[in-house]
């Protein structure tokens, strides 16, 4: 039984590849708690309602997506087809947030491949990919690059049970 893709190993990306990553997720005030609590983050914007209301005019109606939530849950977004296969996270960088997000946003992500490179080990490579998270109305809320060390098919498919397939990267 496979537990991975037969076709989201190292050779099997291709820079300039664009990705139009099929789910969406739907950010909930329990994720925005927990993660915000979880993590000590102490700006009440992102758990307390009346200050929220209270600042800058009322600008805003309600509590902020802590930065961290909406980042990870865009990444999770482009997980499946761009990370299956990885070994490990190698970096986070040029991390962009121009604009909020609140409870019961949905969220979607497109991906693009930006360079392949060899890790110096014959099992795995590496990837960099732009990410880029919107809410269902197109608004840009979440950009950066991810590199990751992806598997390579020859030492690792079979251990995965993907003894079959592969293929050149395509879009979702």
């Amino acid at each position: 039984m496979s537990y991975t893709s037969p076709d989201s190993y190292w050779e099997d990306f291709t820079v300039g590849t664009h990705y139009e990553h099929v789910r969406g997720r739907t950010v909930s005030n329990e994720d925005n708690l927990a993660i915000t609590h979880l993590t000590l983050n102490t700006a009440q914007g992102h758990f307390n309602l009346d200050y929220m209301r209270s600042v800058l005019d009322g600008m805003f109606h309600e509590r902020l997506v802590m930065g961290g939530v909406t980042l990870s849950l865009v990444i999770g977004l482009t997980s499946e087809d761009m990370s299956e296969n990885a070994i490990a996270d190698v970096g986070l960088t040029g991390i962009r947030m121009p604009n909020p997000v609140y409870r019961e946003e949905t969220l979607y992500a497109t991906s693009e491949v930006v360079e392949l490179r060899e890790s110096g080990s014959q099992d795995s490579g590496l990837m960099t990919y732009r990410f880029t998270g919107r809410k269902a109305d197109g608004t840009e809320v979440c950009t950066g690059l991810r590199t990751v060390l992806l598997k390579r098919r020859a030492f690792w498919a079979k251990a995965d049970g993907n003894l079959e397939g592969g293929s050149d990267a395509s879009s979702s």
